[in-house]
């Protein structure tokens, strides 16, 4: 279980340190390293500090938390500052944010708290609605789906992505996977059909996808999203099962940061289908405003049902 989900994880982390201290000869230990020989300190290399030119809103809570510190710091070095939300406690998303990463986690296990938010799922999908570019990965994308379903329950979420997510009783994809560029994904590798290396472990599916859904990857090992497809691209949104690691020839935080970049310069939105997006009582202008940067109040009504 992931620390973001434990929320007793010093005390935790306290008893593993009774346990060894209790069956373990320290003493023994700290003589044996004693008697090694010195290693060569390897230090990190230095970091050019960057003034942040953007905002990348982060969900870093109890429901979503699987995120390499790496990409991470390459996004940071690519001049955006990384802003934490809460997906089970904030109202909105952080105000001025230029792009969105939804990283994995257990958004089953709360998906009771992140139905009851309404305020924020209609905050993010008003954000897709108009432009965001945005990344998700596992969790982040069951989250963007219309619903988890789990053990008999269903719950209401964001409704960004034309699918369903249903949890099964075995995974359902595990292990390393290579996907394929298709040419549909928003921020391609230069040279799109090249592959990619990834990872994935998921119980959940996706389930009632819409006909017209466009992927970003073929699936050359690995399971997805299922039918040799992964990576559902709607708008500026790219959502995965498989994770990617920012490392040898794919600094995938690289491309997303330069297509933020290239979405910010153009401030134009991209064109979504808007029978997608469950806001039906808003006229087309309107719903097409980049409203990401100055988030409106809420009437607090969930109105998810009233599309597809």
């Amino acid at each position: 279980m992931p620390a973001n989900e434990l929320a007793t994880a010093e005390g935790a982390i306290a008893r593993a340190g009774r346990l060894v201290a209790g069956q373990v000869d320290l003493d023994a230990v700290l003589r044996a390293a004693g008697r090694a020989r010195p290693l060569a300190a390897v230090m990190p290399a230095a970091r050019a500090t960057v003034l942040p030119q953007g905002r990348i809103g982060i969900a870093r809570d109890a429901a979503f938390g699987f995120y390499y510190a790496e990409d991470l710091d390459m996004l940071e070095a690519e001049g955006f500052a990384l802003v934490p939300f809460d997906t089970l406690r904030d109202p909105c998303l952080p105000p001025d944010l230029d792009g969105l990463f939804l990283g994995g986690g257990f958004p089953e296990t709360h998906m009771a708290g992140l139905e009851a938010n309404v305020s924020l799922r209609a905050d993010i999908r008003r954000a897709l609605a108009g432009g965001l570019p945005t990344y998700a990965e596992c969790g982040g994308m069951m989250y963007l789906s219309r619903s988890i379903g789990w053990a008999g329950r269903r719950a209401a979420m964001v409704g960004a992505l034309p699918a369903d997510a249903v949890m099964g009783e075995r995974p359902q994809g595990r292990g390393y996977a290579v996907l394929e560029e298709t040419g549909a994904s928003p921020w391609p590798r230069p040279g799109s059909g090249g592959r990619l290396a990834a990872h994935e472990f998921h119980y959940a599916g996706l389930v009632d996808i819409a006909a017209e859904a466009r992927f970003a990857y073929r699936v050359v090992r690995g399971h997805g999203i299922g039918g040799g497809h992964d990576g559902l691209v709607v708008g500026n949104t790219l959502a995965s099962f498989c994770h990617l690691r920012g490392v040898g020839s794919d600094p995938w935080p690289r491309r997303f940061a330069a297509f933020i970049r290239a979405c910010r310069a153009t401030a134009r939105p991209a064109f979504i289908p808007w029978t997608i997006f469950e806001e039906s009582s808003h006229d087309q202008a309107e719903y097409r405003r980049p409203q990401h940067l100055l988030p409106r109040p809420l009437d607090g009504v969930d109105r998810r049902h009233q599309a597809i």
